[in-house]
């Protein structure tokens, strides 16, 4: 029976936390959907929603049902996993969701702490910084479903909660779990059912991490689940592992397709055409998902194999995104991207694909569910966030990355042996 049981927002945000649990000795499978039978043998199960720019009502019901799923399997704490970007708008979904677990677990008080310093993610004062960027500043003001242009998570998440927001600022998790502990509780006898925590440092999420050890439910981003592993040793629930990460042999002509729009996977589709070929698709030129379709299945022909990998990008820049929200409309305009590379993978896959890698959590969520991948065996980190995962009976190793993750080779380096 799991031990851990979590439920992220969306698709690559679920394989980012496997991935952060598997590298600290648990054994991970993620799951997609809201599980409907018997869950998997593993440490942790992973649930991945396509919630977080869905309607409020439908992220909360979903969120719910994975919860009682979990909860059924033996789960002993749960962990609502979403961006460490905190992508929310101000009617949610993070505090409308965390709000509905917390009733559902009948907890009192929970940490929100998306910080993930490995990939630049940092939490100082209450404020979210990106690199040494405001998150407001670092280009998440601009992102197409989701703009952040408040870098304050304590005003961030007090606008979508009734429910009082408080702060444990970096001067008390410097000094470590029982300062953490004891800030805690004065917030929660001061009316506070939610703490921001300041985290700069891995050292600062294994601390929080630990302080959180009893805690019915956790909220944050991936970071956070680094300090998780060792609380369930200490309780005896948890074995020391050394192959939690082992996956069966890669094979297989090689693939990535793109939907997210992100500056670093701009940047990491600008170094991979110097090296490998690149479609890029016009969603703005042709709106239309069957002949975007048509003219990648066109172009594929003869240019997949084992030695390199091909990249189709159905992305553009934010000014090109722009143009095609205001002509489609928002909603309309993310579908059809996400409908045009759903058929592409299926087509690599059909076409011999046996490693695949897709950016953007929109899109992974549509290609999975395109492919009808219903779990997930989570393998070794390519970057921080991003791990090989394998998914049977297809025998498909695939990758789903978030658009912010990843270094600027990352579509090359993945296929490194």
């Amino acid at each position: 029976m799991p031990i851990l049981g979590c439920i992220a927002d969306d698709f690559t945000g679920a394989t980012d936390l496997a991935a952060m649990l598997v590298a600290h000795g648990m054994r991970t499978v993620q799951v997609i959907g809201v599980p409907q039978g018997p869950l998997p043998d593993a440490d942790a199960v992973v649930v991945a929603l396509k919630s977080r720019t869905a309607p409020v009502t439908h992220a909360v019901a979903e969120s719910l049902a994975a919860c009682d799923a979990l909860l059924a399997g033996g789960a002993k704490q749960i962990f609502f996993k979403y961006c460490s970007t905190f992508d929310s708008t101000d009617e949610g979904n993070i505090g409308p969701v965390a709000d509905a677990l917390m009733k559902r677990l009948q907890a009192g008080f929970a940490i929100a702490c998306p910080a993930f310093p490995a990939n630049a993610r940092s939490i100082y004062q209450g404020h979210l910084f990106v690199g040494t960027a405001l998150l407001n500043e670092s280009g998440m003001e601009n992102h197409p479903l989701t703009p952040m242009r408040d870098a304050n998570l304590v005003r961030v998440l007090s606008r979508q909660t009734e429910a009082g927001v408080g702060l444990v600022p970096f001067s008390v998790v410097d000094q470590g779990e029982s300062a953490i502990r004891r800030a805690f509780n004065q917030l929660r006898d001061g009316g506070r059912r939610y703490a921001i925590t300041d985290a700069v440092t891995d050292e600062h999420l294994h601390a929080i991490g630990a302080a959180c050890a009893d805690h019915a439910l956790i909220t944050g981003g991936s970071g956070i689940a680094m300090g998780l592993p060792q609380n369930f040793r200490n309780q005896g629930l948890l074995p020391d592992r050394g192959d939690a990460d082992s996956l069966p042999e890669a094979k297989g002509a090689m693939a990535v397709v793109v939907g997210s729009c992100s500056r670093a996977t701009l940047g990491q589709i600008g170094l991979a055409r110097d090296h490998v070929p690149v479609l890029e698709l016009d969603a703005l030129a042709t709106p239309d998902a069957k002949a975007l379709a048509q003219q990648a299945r066109a172009w594929m022909d003869g240019k997949l194999n084992e030695e390199r990998p091909v990249v189709i990008v159905g992305s553009a820049a934010p000014d090109k995104v722009a143009a095609l929200q205001q002509k489609l409309g928002r909603d309309a305009a993310g579908m059809l991207v996400e409908h045009t590379l759903a058929a592409v993978a299926a087509e690599l896959v059909a076409r011999g694909v046996g490693r695949l890698v897709v950016a953007g959590g929109e899109t992974s969520g549509a290609v999975v569910q395109a492919l009808g991948i219903t779990s997930l065996r989570i393998g070794p980190q390519i970057d921080p966030g991003v791990p090989w995962t394998y998914a049977e009976p297809a025998g498909l190793h695939l990758a789903l990355k978030s658009g912010n993750f990843g270094a600027r080779d990352f579509f090359l380096k993945a296929f490194q042996p």
